[in-house]
């Protein structure tokens, strides 16, 4: 029984082809430039380089597409639509950390952590109003933002 290795440029090959597919299942362009900087590595290997080329090759293709798409993001950051929970509705719980200006709000019926803007004090079912988000914690202010 011949055990037949496999080629370093397929490994590679093989590595951006699934890079490519997680990034068509979460949309980031990161990984995207991922999987052509794996090609890249791919593409040293075929041409006979050693691993210490084909990473180099990977990583040089890896940092320039990451810059490419970081300048993408940065130029058109004002032009992305605003996130769907902008400017919505919600209403305040109760102070969490007051000094802080951490507060419980009531937002799609559940209750979220909330960074309150602005000095005013604010009464259990009073209406705030979503500024921005940061993962779960929602940013709130009590006048709409347009």
């Amino acid at each position: 029984m011949r055990n037949y290795p496999m080629d370093d440029y397929l490994i590679w090959v093989l590595a951006g082809l699934g890079l490519v597919i997680a990034e068509l299942l979460t949309g980031t362009f990161y990984l995207l430039m991922l999987g052509i900087a794996a090609f890249g590595g791919g593409a040293a290997a075929w041409l006979g380089h050693g691993f210490p080329a084909q990473a180099l090759a990977a990583c040089v293709v890896a940092a320039a597409g990451s810059y490419v798409v970081h300048l993408y993001h940065s130029k058109n950051a004002r032009e992305q639509m605003r996130p769907v929970d902008h400017a919505q509705p919600v209403t305040f719980e109760e102070w969490v950390n007051q000094e802080a200006r951490l507060a419980r709000v009531r937002y799609r019926g559940a209750s979220w952590e909330a960074r309150v803007e602005g000095d005013s004090a604010h009464d259990a079912g009073g209406m705030l109003y979503i500024v921005s988000t940061d993962g779960n914690t929602l940013t709130v202010n009590k006048t709409r933002p347009a």
